[in-house]
């Protein structure tokens, strides 16, 4: 290993729409890829590509259901796999719908509160509103 680096060395690669380091470890790399995990990242080139395949259809490997990210899609039906910015943009569809039905955790969400049933009296007080003050 030279610390000179060769000519065919790519400083930055792109991996399932995403602009991945090439200086870094393959391990802490792959998680810059939403989706994708640390685990992931213990990989060789050729796993890495056998990966990228499987990730990119998962349901042609054979791979469960409850594996999967993207559970019974709201549109088609369809359990998928979703990464990179497609994730990014299903999530904000998600809550698109949920605010524009008016649903309980699309109300949540718009106004900013807890979603998931946490206590909100004493916690989570930071960036809400304005104090009172005091008379004089």
């Amino acid at each position: 290993m030279s610390l000179i680096a060769g000519e065919d060395f790519q400083h930055i690669l792109r991996l399932l729409n995403t602009n991945v380091d090439g200086k870094q470890k393959i391990m802490f790399a792959l998680t810059s890829i939403k989706g994708v995990g640390r685990r992931a990242g213990e990989l060789t080139p050729e796993e890495l590509e056998r990966l990228m395949t499987v990730v990119a259809n998962p349901r042609q490997f054979k791979v469960p259901d409850w594996f999967l990210n993207r559970k019974k899609d709201y549109k088609d039906g369809r359990f998928s796999q979703v990464v990179s910015n497609a994730l990014d943009m299903k999530l904000r569809d998600d809550l698109e719908r949920l605010k524009k039905i008016r649903n309980h955790r699309g109300l949540r969400h718009y106004w900013g509160l807890r979603v998931r049933g946490q206590h909100t009296k004493t916690t989570g007080r930071r960036g809400k509103t304005v104090g009172v003050s005091k008379k004089r």
